[in-house]
């Protein structure tokens, strides 16, 4: 027996949600098909072929498919150099490179979005005394929250921003974990930048691009910022990267970075690409399309919750600067049904009934729906979330539109049935 038959509430649930949605996908396929067009012409200017798929071993030395991976990047995201690695192990580590290479000694960093999420607590040195934080290092912390109504506070981050000590301004692009703010704009982000560059015109800006990439026709780099930083196990994976993560922007940030995870002087010259580089290569030009599945998936999601009497942010309607779609269930319980039916939906592990459990980087347990073919990926349908109030659930991914229905809707089916 199927582990999709759903009870005529559910089927009722689809189609209400399929016609509400209408509109929001159509803008989907718009966005998908001009990053499409923008990610196929950077495909035919750096010419690349079947060679560009050689593995090579060792250091890596002379790997001319990674050579142009990192120059693709770069021009996809409209930056003048990138780092692209299997070797960065996770998005928390392309943006510790990242950090780490801008800033110095004596330097404060400045998130300019509030406190980012929980991962990078540990690598700024706000949680623990991890050795090799920033704060390890002598780098200060300084934080500018966002305003009561979900928006950045321009006049705080002008002022906090004349800060000679400043090192680098950090923005978050997603929302994270945080229930009471929402996900940033490209248009505002940029807005940020033009303030920032206002009063401090030197000071580098960063972006944590994770869960934004191809949601929007414009990309930070495109709009003011300096470096960005992502992993792809994420959007610019398409579902088929195994892992690693990237860098880009301006070259000497770049370099930076990239002599952070390996060492200083190889300059990202080194790194063996093992017989990965057709996945990469494969997985950022279907990204843009598998993006717009997920987008389609968590659209579906908002309609669908909303409807059995949830909060969900962003609404249907609402215009989208990433992958997150947070639910607000108030009670734990139905957190962990969520999730449990997004796990039954998924390919793999679907006989695993999710449990709240302590996470490497959390403050509280975390319960986690991941049925995923690579360990971790969020472009791949899943829902995690604390254990904390409000009790909240963060659905990402789905790598179709039709499998990451089906989970919604088995996940619809285990609340109504323990309801």
């Amino acid at each position: 027996m199927s582990a999709f038959t759903f009870s005529d509430r559910v089927r009722e649930l689809e189609q209400t949600a399929l016609v509400r949605s209408g509109e929001a996908f159509r803008r989907i396929d718009r966005i998908a098909e001009a990053n499409t067009r923008k990610v196929l012409d950077a495909f035919h200017r750096h010419r690349v072929s079947e060679g560009h798929f050689a593995a090579t071993t060792g250091y890596g030395l002379g790997d001319r498919g990674r050579e142009t991976l990192d120059a693709l990047y770069a021009d996809i995201f409209g930056g003048e150099a990138a780092f692209v690695r299997i070797g960065l192990v996770s998005g928390t580590h392309a943006i510790t490179a990242a950090l780490c290479g801008t800033l110095r000694p004596g330097q404060t960093l400045l998130y300019v979005t509030g406190k980012p999420y929980d991962t990078l607590h540990g690598v700024i040195g706000l949680t623990g005394e991890h050795h090799g934080s920033l704060k390890h290092y002598g780098i200060d912390y300084d934080q500018v929250d966002i305003t009561a109504n979900g928006e950045p506070d321009l006049a705080a981050i002008q002022t906090a921003a004349t800060d000679p000590k400043i090192g680098c301004v950090a923005i978050q692009r997603s929302r994270g974990y945080a229930h009471s703010r929402r996900s940033l704009t490209i248009d505002e982000i940029a807005t940020i930048c033009e303030t920032v560059r206002a009063v401090n015109p030197a000071v580098p800006i960063f972006v944590d691009n994770c869960y934004g990439e191809f949601v929007e026709e414009r990309e930070p780099l495109e709009i003011g910022a300096d470096l960005i930083a992502g992993s792809l196990i994420k959007n610019p994976g398409g579902g088929l990267a195994p892992g690693g993560g990237y860098v880009a922007g301006r070259a000497d940030l770049v370099a930076a970075a990239a002599n952070r995870a390996t060492a200083p002087g190889l300059d990202g010259a080194y790194g063996a690409t093992l017989g990965h580089n057709r996945l990469l290569y494969q997985g950022r030009f279907l990204a843009p399309h598998t993006v717009a599945q997920a987008m389609k998936t968590a659209v579906f999601a908002s309609a669908v919750m909303e409807a059995l009497g949830f909060y969900a942010d962003p609404k249907p309607e609402d215009p989208r600067t990433d992958i997150v779609q947070m639910i607000r269930f108030d009670h734990p319980e139905a957190l962990t049904r969520f999730c449990r039916g997004i796990q039954q939906g998924a390919p793999i592990d679907a006989y695993v009934s999710p449990e709240p459990g302590p996470m490497p980087g959390y403050d509280c347990p975390v319960i986690m729906a991941a049925g995923a073919f690579h360990q971790g990926s969020t472009i791949e349908l899943s829902a995690d979330g604390p254990l904390r109030e409000p009790f909240c659930a963060y659905l990402q991914g789905g790598l179709t539109f039709e499998s990451g229905k089906l989970g919604v809707l088995s996940a619809a089916q285990m609340i109504l049935d323990g309801s």
